[in-house]
């Protein structure tokens, strides 16, 4: 039986990996088509030039070595220093940008070559998932910046002044959260915006957590974070070409220059009046349609959970400080939050569900999820001035419909966690990475 549940699963994910692949070539072909290099072209430009983020490639590199001993750990860890600091001299002579990473990224290729020439079976497989895990960690931020660029350049419209309008109903919180924001003066800001852009460093640190056993058990959990972020990665876009918003920071701020509304962000929230759809420019990204910061903070918040308490403690902390960045520096609204809330916890149902089988229960939670997100986006674009004028009916509906998905959440997902599996047959010793 178990057997039998396993081919078509490994059939699946194989699926995936294929449509994958066919789906970065897309996105490289795509940006080529606008005179710019896509994902693929920008990972490889990695391994020489200096990276965009060495924390992230760093990051990759954790995630991959959790199949390894603690003895290739290290010895990894010193090769992709040691390469790094090769760099760094080079580039300092040169005068070149300076930039660390690229020790990381070698490192995870060799990985590669190691496994397709010294592993064989079962290890062979192990060590070439979890270069896969490391490098689409990589990939799903290449693949999001282009993404960005194909938003700009076929959206020259935006949806800003309905979500600005539907956002009365839960009180303007970016304007509110802004000021709050710019009375923490220097300080503050630099806090959340590094934890703004460090969003998926934390995401490795809980994974870690996570995969803690895959090396001495042999195989990886069936359901864990990394999944979530990538899926949520994958999707989120998608719907930023449906529902192309900019955010309050550039619709109704400085940064958006004379294609602003008005320069009233975050001092004064605008007036309801009709809303309008508004052309903007093209260098701007129109992705606020979920936040999927929020997404995947609040997916870092679920995982956390079963943690230790400091690990808990994390992930709380980095929530909340991920929803006062998104609004107090203008980059969404309140219904961006909302929304990208339902988003993350829907998906994660979903792939819960998948991994360890559908029932009635987590059938009807996800598509539950499913048909609250669809009514926010369609309230907001159709049912704006009605959300600005009730207040005190819309705000509590939409904060009502995010509660109760986490409430079935709750109730469906969490109380199927599976008792902790025996590890499999010990692993056979393998020959040291050199």
């Amino acid at each position: 039986m178990l057997a039998a549940w396993r081919r078509p699963r490994a059939i699946l994910w194989t699926a995936v990996a294929v449509v994958a692949l066919a789906f970065l070539i897309a996105l490289e072909i795509a940006a080529r088509g606008y005179g710019l290099p896509g994902p693929i072209t920008n990972q490889a430009r990695e391994v020489i030039f200096a990276p965009k983020s060495g924390p992230l490639l760093y990051a990759g590199m954790a995630l991959m070595m959790v199949v390894l001993t603690w003895r290739q750990r290290f010895i990894a860890m010193g090769v992709a220093v040691g390469i790094d600091l090769v760099f760094f001299l080079v580039r300092w002579a040169v005068d070149a940008k300076m930039m660390f990473g690229n020790g990381a990224l070698w490192v995870m290729l060799a990985c590669v070559v190691i496994a397709v020439t010294r592993r064989t079976g079962r290890d062979r497989l192990l060590l070439l998932k979890g270069v896969g895990l490391g490098l689409l960690l990589v990939a799903g931020r290449k693949t999001g910046d282009t993404w960005l660029l194909i938003t700009w350049k076929t959206r020259p419209t935006v949806l800003d002044q309905y979500v600005a309008t539907a956002d009365h109903a839960l009180g303007n919180p970016s304007w509110v959260v802004g000021r709050m924001v710019n009375a923490t003066g220097e300080v503050g800001a630099h806090v959340l915006d590094y934890v703004y852009i460090q969003l998926a460093v934390a995401a490795v640190v809980i994974a870690l957590y996570q995969l803690r056993n895959v090396a001495s058990e042999g195989r990886f959990p069936g359901h864990h974070l990394v999944r979530t972020f990538l899926v949520i990665g994958l999707l989120g876009p998608g719907i930023y070409m449906i529902y192309p918003v900019v955010g309050p920071i550039f619709a109704y701020g400085v940064h958006g220059e004379h294609w602003a509304v008005a320069d009233i962000w975050p001092n004064t929230p605008p007036t309801i009046t009709t809303p309008h759809v508004m052309p903007f420019d093209d260098k701007t990204p129109r992705n606020c349609m979920p936040s999927l910061h929020t997404a995947w903070a609040t997916t870092i918040f679920i995982h956390s959970r079963k943690g230790p308490r400091l690990l808990r403690y994390a992930g709380t902390f980095w929530l909340i400080a991920t929803l006062g960045a998104t609004l107090g520096f203008g980059y969404h609204y309140g219904a961006d939050i909302v929304a990208g809330v339902v988003f993350a916890y829907t998906i994660d149902a979903a792939l819960r569900s998948f991994d360890r089988g559908w029932d009635r229960a987590s059938i009807q939670l996800v598509a539950y999820g499913t048909t609250v997100f669809v009514l926010f986006l369609l309230s907001y674009r159709f049912l704006p001035m009605e959300m600005a004028r009730h207040p005190w009916l819309f705000g509590p509906l939409l904060i009502g419909a995010m509660a109760s998905v986490i409430y079935g959440y709750i109730r469906t997902a969490e109380p199927r966690e599976p008792k902790p599996a025996p590890p499999t047959q010990k692993l056979e010793p393998q020959p040291e990475m050199v």
